[in-house]
């Protein structure tokens, strides 16, 4: 069975807390089990939510502040230390590559890990892999950052039932899956006659980044969206200033993008865990925030939680027509 779901292994801004590790994101679909942005404790995290390094298929970094990417030598050196057979891609802003090949070679360690490095070289850059397109957008931040999405390809799905009334079997579903018709009794029956769409899910994935278009066109559609809120409302000209979000501008972007489910994160250090007098819990807050923007499903991410991926929707279509029957 397929599993697509999200762990999240910290969700500090750049100062960690007692509660709150620095970033970490592992996204579990089907055979992809990709990491973004591993900050200075990820490897430990990763222990802790029970993913060991050799699942990992991929390693996206958004860009090279601290706390996006400090655990990546830990993380690079335990793949070789775990002797994880298989390539493990890694993406990451080509304009700073000199930082990517410090971290990965921290310290001296024996490597024999294979891990292939596919830098970002230019906005709107893509990737193949199997589930789907992984896109690269330029985001808005005082160094060179990049947001992605994954886009799995749209399909159709097989109705039974209307393959049975056509008398469709066999190689035959194969030619008419690879040409979009085939011939039966007579008759040419079209694919789209036994057939419903099947729309390819998106997952989005947004840091570091004041609002621009690259955020909402990473958002658009989405069934899951991790995104930064780094600030509370009352915080937003100091939001602007440094290249970050507030809880209202997240929410923003998911209610105009189509979002399904939203998972706000990468919080500040300054609102602290706990209520204060008259103030409540911080977790509430940029919840409270969220809700006045975003009707859909909101996620305020804690550490160690899990994510799944919104069930797919599913079209329904009618039954043919007895006419259309051969």
């Amino acid at each position: 069975m397929s599993v697509r779901e999200l762990a999240v292994l910290g969700t500090a801004s750049q100062v960690p807390t007692r509660h709150r590790n620095h970033n970490g994101y592992v996204l579990r679909w089907d055979r992809e089990v990709i990491l973004f942005d591993p900050g200075e404790g990820t490897q430990r995290q990763m222990m802790l939510a029970g993913i060991p390094a050799g699942d990992l298929t991929r390693i996206c970094v958004t860009h090279f502040h601290g706390d996006h990417c400090l655990g990546l030598p830990g993380v690079v050196q335990r793949l070789s230390l775990d002797r994880v057979p298989h390539p493990v891609d890694a993406h990451f802003p080509g304009g700073d590559a000199h930082y990517f090949a410090r971290l990965r070679y921290a310290s001296s360690f024996h490597e024999t890990a294979e891990l292939r490095e596919s830098p970002v070289l230019r906005d709107g850059q893509s990737f193949e892999t199997t589930a789907g397109t992984l896109l690269a957008r330029r985001l808005r931040h005082p160094v060179e950052t990049y947001g992605y999405q994954l886009v799995e390809p749209d399909e159709r799905r097989m109705l039974p039932d209307r393959l049975a009334a056509y008398g469709i079997r066999g190689p035959a579903i194969g030619e008419l899956i690879r040409t979009g018709h085939v011939d039966v009794a007579g008759r040419r029956v079209t694919l789209a006659e036994v057939s419903t769409p099947r729309p390819g899910q998106r997952f989005g994935f947004v840091m570091d980044t004041g609002l621009c278009d690259a955020v909402f066109e990473l958002a658009d559609r989405a069934d899951l969206l991790v995104i930064e809120s780094t600030f509370l409302t009352e915080d937003a000209t100091l939001a602007a200033e440094v290249g970050h979000l507030t809880a209202a501008q997240a929410a923003r972007v998911a209610a105009e993008s189509g979002v399904r489910r939203l998972v706000l994160t990468h919080f500040s250090q300054r609102y602290g865990p706990t209520s204060r007098a008259g103030v409540p819990p911080a977790a509430e807050r940029f919840a409270a925030e969220a809700r006045e923007q975003f009707d859909g499903e909101i996620v305020v991410a804690e550490d160690l939680i899990r994510v799944p991926v919104p069930a797919r929707s599913v079209s329904v279509a009618t039954s043919p027509p007895a006419a259309s029957a051969p």
